[in-house]
């Protein structure tokens, strides 16, 4: 149970982690410049390093994410049943050759949960009750070999009056009522 409720957490820090890094780059002051390695001290510095102030940063403009950058997958490709008018969001490098893809619906946390009950033949579990959170693991979690269990989380984010999950590539809808996190199984690794 300690194993789903740590996967559950990683599911909310990974959704909640694009935010963040907004929230910190917007606020963002002169911002010190990493200092150069030199083998011994120069005449006449004085120990500080020098501040650059945003005038002085070039002025290329950010890149903006879309969901052209990154290709949608396919049942196929992921070997998890999509549901039939979920969205993708984006994906995340789970590590140990793992990806977290995301994709976003408004149909209700019920449904989905009903969904993947009948289509993956398994009940799954409860891990949350406040954001509700369901799992669905579909193979063997091999903590040696994977970051995650394989397997598909769904999450309500309409939960306690919330408006939904904000769709990040700003297209329609503009939010999601539930989100379905799909794990696949990492592709296997050639024997030594």
């Amino acid at each position: 149970m300690s194993l789903r409720c740590l996967c559950a957490v990683c599911l909310v820090a990974a959704l909640a982690a694009p935010a963040l890094t907004v929230i910190a780059s917007a606020g963002a002051g002169p911002q010190r410049r990493q200092p150069v390695p030199r083998p011994f001290p120069q005449p006449g510095n004085t120990g500080q390093d020098p501040v650059e102030t945003p005038a002085e940063r070039p002025a290329t403009p950010a890149p903006t994410w879309t969901a052209e950058t990154q290709q949608a997958p396919t049942e196929t490709m992921l070997g998890l049943p999509i549901y039939p008018n979920a969205t993708f969001i984006t994906s995340y490098d789970a590590g140990r050759g793992q990806r977290y893809y995301l994709f976003g619906t408004n149909s209700s946390f019920q449904e989905m949960v009903a969904y993947y009950t009948v289509v993956l033949d398994e009940r799954g579990d409860r891990v949350f009750d406040a954001p509700a959170t369901h799992m669905f693991e579909v193979g063997r979690f091999r903590e040696n070999e994977m970051a995650f269990p394989p397997g598909v989380t769904v999450k309500d984010y309409t939960w306690n009056g919330s408006d939904g999950y904000l769709n990040p590539t700003g297209g329609e809808p503009v939010r999601f009522k539930t989100v379905l996190q799909l794990v696949p199984p990492p592709a296997p690794q050639p024997q030594r």
